[in-house]
């Protein structure tokens, strides 16, 4: 049989999808992935926290009640809760001003013809300072005077006069007309004396405000004019500013719930003021002032953007050691009765949260919420909540004790 074969022609159709959905499909689908990944990340992170957390809680003596753990007896210094009395020193930064800062300016204006004095220079009340030029204040003078004098000759003119017009009076010479007026003349004279002497005053004075004299005992500015420079009354400037700096005042603030405080334990505000203890002047280079300070007045007004009060202690200044405009800080020292107070060292603090560990009869430790005045010295803290007078602490290392171990004291 012969083979039979068939040609066929085949057809391929190709079909055109559009694949916009599917691309669409597919971001969305990467998204949704990302957007769980994120999660997922934020997750772990949280529950890392947690686990760390309650790692620490467990592992210190902070722990949560009920997670005792058996472990071996570990010796550590214990000591008891009691209450004392404690001084701690709080620290305010201050500024330092003269007791009266002095601008000094001319009462009469002229050339500045000397300086007396240098800059920093110790200078009396009354001490000359500048001398302005004194030559036309000199001749003003000279012609007030010379005013009087004429005066005061026209005035024994008009007296002699109305004597002599009172005798021919007397004698009815002369009419009541011509006696008044020979008086009133006499009156007018007497006026012009006065007058006159009034601007001698005036003369004299100008020429003795010509030598600028120190206003108070002190210590001498900056000098901006030298000689030859003309000076007024109105000038923006001061010739100089002199500081009294026998005592300075030293500004602080404390805020207001120590005042408050401060008060209630007193009665009053000045009773308060009297009460505190001297206060410390910490200089800028960190050294101590030699002397001590009283506070000796508050502001009666709480400043709104700070809620502090500003405060004014006074310190001696015999050596003239402390300048006006100077910084440093204020120590003061706060009293604290019947409190009880622990060492630093037996507070473990957590973010915001401070705890002890507490030692039962049985010498389990045990973590111990407790509050704490945010004033200290750093080696002690005084405990307001949270603890008993005679619990006994661990004093030392509590952060290495963990919940429920049994604490041996080591005395």
């Amino acid at each position: 049989m012969g083979s039979f074969r068939q040609n066929r022609k085949t057809k391929i159709r190709f079909f055109f999808v559009p694949l916009h959905p599917i691309s669409e499909k597919r971001d969305e689908i990467k998204n949704n992935l990302n957007n769980n990944i994120t999660k997922m990340k934020r997750n772990i992170s949280m529950v890392a926290g947690a686990i760390g957390m309650v790692a620490f809680m467990l592992t210190s003596c902070g722990g949560g009640k009920g997670q005792q753990q058996a472990a071996s007896v570990t010796v550590f210094k214990t000591i008891k809760a009691e209450k004392t009395d404690i001084t701690l020193n709080t620290k305010a930064s201050a500024t330092i001003r003269g007791r009266q800062d002095i601008d000094v300016y001319p009462q009469v204006g002229g050339t500045l013809q000397r300086l007396c004095v240098t800059e920093g220079q110790v200078v009396k009340k009354g001490q000359p300072l500048f001398i302005i030029d004194q030559v036309p204040y000199q001749a003003a003078l000279n012609t007030a005077e010379a005013a009087l004098k004429a005066a005061e000759a026209q005035e024994a003119t008009a007296t002699l006069n109305y004597e002599s017009r009172k005798k021919l009076h007397e004698q009815e010479v002369v009419s009541d007309f011509d006696l008044q007026t020979t008086y009133n003349t006499l009156l007018t004279a007497k006026a012009s004396v006065a007058q006159a002497q009034a601007q001698v005053v005036n003369a004299r004075n100008s020429l003795s405000y010509t030598v600028v004299k120190s206003p108070a005992d002190g210590v001498v500015g900056t000098l901006p004019y030298r000689q030859g420079a003309l000076v007024s009354s109105a000038m923006p400037q001061p010739l100089t500013t002199v500081s009294d700096n026998s005592e300075m005042y030293v500004y602080f603030s404390i805020n207001e719930s120590q005042l408050l405080k401060m008060i209630r334990e007193s009665g009053t505000l000045e009773k308060a003021i009297e009460n505190m203890p001297e206060v410390t002047l910490q200089l800028v280079d960190g050294s101590e002032y030699e002397m001590k300070g009283r506070v000796e007045s508050a502001s009666g007004v709480v400043d709104r953007s700070t809620g502090s009060v500003q405060l004014r202690a006074v310190f001696a200044n015999p050596n003239h050691m402390l300048h006006s405009g100077s910084s440093g800080n204020i120590i003061i020292p706060m009293e604290y009765k019947d409190v009880i107070a622990i060492p630093a060292t037996a507070a473990v603090q957590t973010q915001d949260k401070f705890r002890v560990c507490t030692v039962d009869e049985k010498g389990a430790a045990h973590g111990q919420l407790i509050s704490i005045l945010p004033q200290n010295n750093g080696q002690q803290f005084i405990v307001t909540e949270g603890l008993a007078e005679g619990t006994e602490i661990v004093a030392d290392g509590a952060n290495m004790v963990k919940e429920g171990q049994i604490v041996k004291n080591v005395n």
